[in-house]
């Protein structure tokens, strides 16, 4: 099992910038690809944020995270990042990171962090 921990959420204005990392430990960070996903206030499932190969050749983004949100990882520091620019109140959520997700409609995922909460205020 990999531990995942999140980090950098927290009350920024609407149209600001955040940036979340998620620091992993256990196994070989490189041969994960890993996500975000997120969970909004009042729903129980969580979305899908963005993904990024192992190698940070290709990510994959929701179509809300287009030209928002960047997806990033550093291998030598076994860190992932999540850059949000131009947030709205309604990206407010608690951002999970997760490893190896294998169902991004679904959000399952080999490991999960403990989740980073992000509020947008309006």
């Amino acid at each position: 099992q990999v531990k995942l921990v999140e980090s950098g959420g927290r009350l920024v204005q609407a149209g600001g910038s955040l940036r979340l990392s998620c620091v992993a430990s256990g196994g070989t960070f490189s041969a994960y690809t890993m996500g975000w996903f997120r969970r909004a206030p009042g729903t129980e499932r969580n979305e899908f944020v963005a993904a990024i190969t192992g190698s940070g050749g290709t990510a994959y983004f929701a179509e809300f995270a287009k030209g928002r949100f960047t997806i990033s990882r550093d291998n030598e520091k076994n860190t992932l990042y999540l850059q949000m620019d131009s947030l709205k109140h309604e990206d407010t959520a608690v951002y999970y990171c997760a490893r190896d997700p294998s169902d991004l409609r679904n959000a399952v995922a080999a490991d999960w962090g403990q989740g980073t909460q992000v509020t947008v205020s309006s």
